[in-house]
């Protein structure tokens, strides 16, 4: 009996700066089994031509959260509030994104993903959201709370990749409703998109008006989204659907069977 080939997920790892090490942390990775991918970490020192190949045998790729972006990526110098930066990571996702891209694989990103994604096509990040932005309801975007436990709200707008994802219709499934979502996440961040790139499309928000989702306008799939769902998945079926959606876009992109 054959076994049905699974997609196969490229993700973004992990980077010790003060010991070198890499890693990727257990939650990505299960989640993209429980999905029904496998998932490929990604090593941190590859050439661009092993990126390259990486891009043309993988099926889709996960860029994961991790430490903050180096500001002069973004065009600005840095800022007193501004924390810890990889630029080897830099450097690799970066240089894997435009790969992905150009190649139309299905790409989603995860709080530093959706800030990696949305400096590399051209937009800027809040380097420090307490010291940058003033907001009448301070909510709280680095919880006090368990990474499983959800902090505030998130507004998605209607009509959009990510809409469509998190309600399930992307899969066939028929919504309650349509319009608006109110969904609820949890928050470990102090950065987040301040500029959207050309190409994106802002389409998720917190209370206090900080973007939370985006989609790539005119391509096949591209989400990106500032929470960490890959710690609610088990308990909240939106949070599942961003990694099933990635698995069935991926499977789409490489013509797998996949239910």
């Amino acid at each position: 009996m054959t076994q049905q080939r699974k997609p196969l997920i490229g993700l973004t790892t992990s980077h010790n700066i003060q010991t070198e090490e890499t890693y990727q942390p257990s939650a990505c990775p299960r989640a993209i089994l429980a999905a029904g991918g496998i998932p490929v970490i990604l090593p941190l020192e590859a050439s661009e031509d092993d990126l390259r190949q990486l891009v043309s045998v993988l099926d889709g790729f996960l860029f994961t959260g991790g430490p903050d972006v180096h500001p002069f990526l973004f065009g600005e110098e840095t800022l007193a509030g501004c924390g810890g930066v990889s630029v080897k990571r830099d450097r690799m996702e970066l240089a894997l994104l435009k790969l992905a891209v150009e190649q139309k694989k299905p790409v989603m990103g995860i709080c530093r993903g959706i800030q990696l994604i949305n400096i590399g096509l051209g937009g800027t990040i809040y380097q420090d959201i307490p010291s940058q932005v003033e907001r009448i309801l301070p909510i709280a975007h680095q919880q006090p709370f368990p990474h499983k436990v959800p902090s505030h709200t998130v507004k998605v707008t209607e009509g959009n990749l990510l809409a469509d994802v998190l309600s399930g219709q992307y899969f066939g499934e028929t919504a309650a409703a349509r319009g608006p979502q109110t969904i609820r996440v949890n928050s470990t961040h102090h950065q987040a998109v301040r500029d959207t790139a050309p190409s994106l499309a802002a389409c998720a928000f917190a209370p206090d008006g900080i973007i939370e989702g985006v989609v790539m306008k005119d391509y096949p799939y591209l989400i990106g989204v500032q929470w960490h769902p890959e710690y609610l998945w088990e308990e909240d079926p939106a949070a599942m659907n961003l990694f099933k959606g990635l698995i069935k876009a991926s499977a789409r992109s490489s013509r797998i069977s996949f239910s």
